[in-house]
């Protein structure tokens, strides 16, 4: 029978009104009603109508007339119906994907996108150009299936860690705990980033009329700066205060201890005004590292001129960020002045003077136009008269300068006043009873004469004598004193600038001893205890026998 055009049009006229709002079981079922209804000749009608197959349109008829029921779950097709995914028609596709997204882990360095940004499209494109087709959106499905996801960059990775990094913050939070049960100041102390100053952009948002973004330079070119800021802070950890003094020259060892001195003599003496000792915990490198010898000399100076004794302990190497001031200090002060161009020094304190924070902490600020000049050396014979004492733990990142030298003080060279070596024998300096160190004396005179004898026929390379025994110049150290400056050494990780001053012999001399010796004593089975202390000064020594009981008397030698 022939459809009436009229019917035609009404039917795609209601098809496509209705279908929309159907899931595919209830079009079918919907395309089969009215196919029915027409009689002979309906499906044709109602396909052509509704735009699909005529096999849609019997299956519907075949699913109305059968009287099926609904599939479970809410289901529209039964398991298996359906378009297959691209994966199973193409068992090679995600291998495929997986080697352009992961080349490292495949042993793929040639991989096409290994240098390219592995955007969905770009992966798509490529995967299509190897032969399996693909969209973006199914690649970004298949990735998330296989377990990936949108990662950015984690800084995370610190380096090679040193051994006793765990052991180093563990005794920093017990000199900590120390010096806070005494009501001693504990401070925080490092250099914020250096902050250029002028019309730059400044990472972050601040809230201000739509359209009306702070206008500033599209370059950040150094040259037109109108300075640097450098912000150094200083954290009391116990007050929760700040103090940040803005340098504007050189970030050096002597600006870092004016930033201390001048929290000091305008905060810390007020809120501490019995206090005898200050904590600082500062980073290992930078204008306060423990390496740096000028900022050892300058605290000499702010300790004698505080009355202090400065105890000074580093952050193991590579842990900069768990520095205190950073995340209590320096983070706030960076979220303050988000989005605001520092085009002032004026701007630069102010913005970190309002910093504040939830728990309390309030921030002092004051402009620095101090000259630092940098590349200044400190010399052997200036490091040796600062006092300062190394702790028995790692002595170099730990250790104590004291506010003024205790005892006798001599220079490197010329007629000097240098250490009696009878006093140098005191056990609280070799760490064993003066018997004993007789006795390892004994123990290794004839092995040592040996060696002498050995060394001399080198020397001359087995000829005949030059010179009758006995002549020739005289030996620097006997055998009683080699043995005692390399005890000292073990003893006290004294470095061979002291020990050739207390000897009065040069540097290269004490090292060929300390070397010789120490074999002696390894051939003996002498094991040596750990340092008792880390002493890298004259003055520290000093200080370290004066205050175990050790009189250290001098006596006048000419400079061998």
């Amino acid at each position: 029978m022939r459809i009436p055009s009229e019917v035609r049009d009404q039917l795609a006229l209601r098809f496509g009104v209705l279908l929309p709002h159907l899931n595919e079981r209830q079009q079918r079922l919907a395309l089969a009603a009215e196919a029915r209804l027409l009689g002979h000749g309906g499906v044709r009608a109602v396909a052509r109508a509704a735009g699909v197959s005529e096999t849609t349109v019997r299956k519907g008829v075949f699913e109305l007339e059968g009287g099926e029921d609904p599939l479970p779950d809410g289901r529209v097709r039964r398991d298996g119906g359906g378009r297959k995914n691209v994966e199973e028609l193409d068992l090679l596709l995600v291998p495929a994907l997986l080697a352009l997204v992961e080349p490292d882990e495949r042993d793929d360095p040639m991989s096409p996108l290994r240098w390219t940004t592995k955007s969905l499209r770009s992966l798509a494109v490529e995967l299509t150009r190897q032969g399996h087709a693909a969209s973006a959106p199914t690649v970004g499905r298949l990735l998330r299936e296989n377990g990936f996801s949108l990662q950015a960059n984690a800084k995370t990775l610190e380096g090679a860690q040193h051994p006793d990094r765990d052991a180093q913050f563990r005794y920093i939070n017990g000199q900590v705990k120390s010096h806070q049960a005494d009501g001693e100041p504990v401070v925080s102390v490092d250099t914020k980033k250096k902050e250029v100053v002028g019309e730059f952009k400044n990472a972050g948002r601040q809230w201000r009329p739509a359209g009306e973004p702070v206008r500033v330079d599209v370059h950040d070119f150094p040259g037109d700066a109108l300075g640097k800021a450098l912000p150094y802070g200083i954290h009391d950890l116990a007050a929760d205060t700040g103090w940040v003094n803005v340098g504007t020259d050189h970030d050096t060892a002597t600006f870092a201890v004016e930033s201390i001195r001048r929290w000091w003599n305008g905060q810390g003496h007020l809120d501490y005004p019995q206090a005898i000792r200050l904590l600082i915990t500062a980073d290992a490198g930078g204008s306060n590292g423990y390496r740096t010898r000028a900022f050892k000399t300058e605290l000499a100076r702010f300790a004698a001129e505080s009355g202090l004794a400065v105890t000074v302990c580093h952050m193991p190497p590579g842990t900069s960020k768990w520095n205190k001031v950073e995340h209590r200090l320096f983070s706030a002060i960076t979220m303050n002045w988000r989005g605001r161009p520092l085009n002032s020094h004026e701007v630069v304190v102010q913005s970190i003077a309002a910093t504040t924070t939830r728990t309390g902490l309030t921030v002092h600020a004051e402009l620095d136009t101090g000259v630092y000049p940098t590349g200044v050396k400190v010399g052997d014979a200036e490091l040796n008269a600062v006092p300062v004492t190394g702790h028995a733990f790692h002595g170099e990142w730990n250790y104590t300068v004291h506010p003024r030298p205790v005892g006798p003080e001599a220079g490197p060279t010329g007629p000097a006043a240098v250490i009696d070596r009878g006093a140098l024998s005191h056990p609280a300096l070799t760490g064993m009873p003066r018997t004993a160190l007789t006795e390892l004396t004994r123990a290794l005179t004839a092995d040592w004469q040996t060696l002498q004898k050995q060394d001399s026929a080198t020397r001359r390379d087995g000829g005949e004598r030059r010179r009758a025994p006995g002549g020739g110049r005289k030996a620097k150290l006997d055998l009683a004193d080699r043995v005692l400056a390399t005890v000292l050494q073990q003893n006290l990780a004294l470095p061979p600038t002291v020990l050739a001053h207390l000897f009065a012999v040069s540097k290269d001399t004490i090292r060929h001893t300390t070397s010789e010796i120490r074999q002696l004593m390894d051939q003996h089975a002498h094991t040596p205890r750990p340092p008792a202390a880390h002493l890298n000064t004259l003055a520290g020594l000093i200080v370290h026998a004066t205050t175990h009981g050790a009189t250290l008397t001098t006596e006048t030698r000419p400079t061998r």
